[in-house]
């Protein structure tokens, strides 16, 4: 059993106000992400007919591109007043790989609650204890510094 988190309405709020701003056409996603310096990122995803990256993977992405490495929460929320929507698998699993210490924020209204990432993914693959030198070697620089997206 993991202790509460706070919820972190303001990077809710953050996401909301992109996706009614910047949303057009179809079915967009928007995440945002706070990074360890309280610095908060957003990012939509492309969506397109063929597939494309979910927001969370884009959001992953812009932070890396701002020198945001050490993310400690992240939301995705629907446009069209959709509410925050839950990671999927894919999404999942490399916000668990890139960032083990990340909380998520799922569930509805007063549901509303952030969670460890590795509670969403239970018995969870870890990329890094899979490689070749079995992570011994630079385990713990795994654990410091996620990998770079």
């Amino acid at each position: 059993m993991t202790t509460p988190h706070s919820l972190d309405h303001d990077l809710i709020q953050a996401a909301i106000q992109v996706a009614a701003t910047r949303s057009r056409g179809d079915s967009h996603t928007v995440a945002a992400a706070r990074d360890r310096d309280g610095r908060i990122i957003t990012a939509m995803n492309a969506y397109h007919f063929t597939g494309g990256p979910c927001a969370e993977l884009v959001v992953i992405g812009a932070a890396a591109a701002q020198g945001a490495y050490d993310l400690v929460t992240m939301v995705a929320v629907g446009d069209h007043g959709r509410g925050v929507i839950p990671p999927c698998g894919r999404c999942r699993q490399m916000m668990l790989d890139y960032f083990p210490g990340l909380h998520v924020i799922v569930g509805a209204g007063e549901r509303l609650r952030a969670v460890p990432v590795a509670e969403l993914l239970p018995e969870s693959y870890r990329w890094a204890d899979h490689q070749e030198d079995n992570g011994q070697e630079d385990d713990q620089q795994e654990h410091d510094d996620p990998p770079t997206p």
